[in-house]
């Protein structure tokens, strides 16, 4: 089940995005909350953990990923994403292109949230 929450880690707040395992749908939905929480946040402050370790990737869910990565540009200082893989490596690095974010892949979750703390 996706989910869009914040988590603490080393005193740091980190909004985790957790897709692992997300359908078309339900990305779609936790796409457009997590839109409205991270534009609810002061602009450059936000930190965000996205797993989207075996979250399902078809064209509908790469637009939606690309515009939700444009729209959190003025408020996401950093971003770590555990589960790039395969095709989604390629749409990574698209996105990390097209918006210039300070994004950063990593194999698991304790490095990411590790390097998240100290951005």
């Amino acid at each position: 089940m996706v989910k869009v929450e914040f988590i603490t880690h080393n005193s740091t707040k980190l909004l985790h995005l957790d897709f692992a395992g997300g359908k078309v749908a339900e990305l779609a939905a936790a796409i457009d909350e997590a839109k409205g929480v991270i534009a609810a946040e002061p602009k450059g402050s936000v930190l965000t953990l996205t797993d989207v370790t075996d979250a399902e990737l078809t064209p509908e869910t790469k637009e939606n990923i690309k515009e939700f990565a444009a729209h959190n540009k003025p408020y996401v200082r950093a971003g770590a994403v555990i589960g790039v893989d395969g095709f989604k490596q390629v749409i990574f690095n698209f996105v990390v292109h097209f918006t210039g974010r300070n994004l950063k892949a990593f194999n698991n979750i304790d490095e990411a949230k590790d390097w998240l703390s100290k951005q």
